[in-house]
């Protein structure tokens, strides 16, 4: 699987490139700029990007510009941002185009390996990584602002945060000592008082969660 990273920061960007390697992905490219992103994207049509949003020369949201152009030249083109902070902005943007393959970590989960490689890897596939910090600030603007959100049950709104995530139904159970049964009930639930379609497919499904949520919060 080949990978475009951007970072800035020389000790972090090396450090990613060895934990990538040593998990079987080949680094297309590892550039420190948003021009340099900008060219690799184009040029070598990695199969997932994985991007700081603040880079050289503007140091404001260079990498997730360069990102956005990329998946508008190549619709589903899979993007891990990572961030220092939650910056809601940039989350929404993200996500807005609601074709799926996405991804938003704040860094501090970088240094956790297996938890980083898994969001490459489900962003790769075309699946979903949401920091669950993002979909706690997510969820809390929507609740202030939107009716619908208000019609789901406390455990509802944990499932769906946890939905968000990118964790699948049975990982939900196990975390909340529930059947697998019981989280396919809430789910459908969800989707029946959100107004929106349930699907089979676990990262569509979470992405139109995420997408639908995004909308709400302008």
């Amino acid at each position: 699987m080949r990978v475009v990273l951007a970072e800035d920061l020389f000790l972090l960007r090396d450090g990613l490139v060895r934990m990538l390697e040593a998990y079987d992905f080949e680094i297309a490219a590892a550039v420190e700029s948003g021009p340099e992103l900008a060219r690799a994207l184009a040029e070598l049509a990695p199969d997932v990007a994985v991007v700081d949003v603040r880079l050289p020369p503007s140091h404001t949201d260079e990498g997730l510009q360069c990102a956005l152009q990329a998946r508008r030249e190549r619709p589903g083109l899979p993007v891990l941002v990572l961030s220092q902070h939650v910056e809601q902005l940039y989350a929404r943007e993200l996500l807005a185009d609601g074709t799926g393959g996405v991804g938003y970590l704040l860094k501090d989960r970088v240094f956790d390996a297996e938890q980083f490689i898994d969001a490459v890897r489900r962003v790769a596939a075309g699946g979903t990584a949401m920091d669950p910090q993002v979909i706690q600030q997510l969820l809390a603007r929507r609740s202030h602002t939107a009716q619908p959100l208000g019609r789901l049950t406390p455990r509802e709104l944990e499932v769906l945060e946890l939905m968000a995530q990118g964790r699948s139904n049975a990982a939900i159970a196990a975390q909340l000592v529930v059947t697998e049964r019981a989280i396919a009930k809430h789910t459908s639930n969800i989707f029946t008082k959100l107004g929106l379609e349930v699907s089979d497919d676990d990262n569509r499904r979470v992405l139109a969660v995420l997408t639908y949520l995004d909308h709400g919060s302008h």
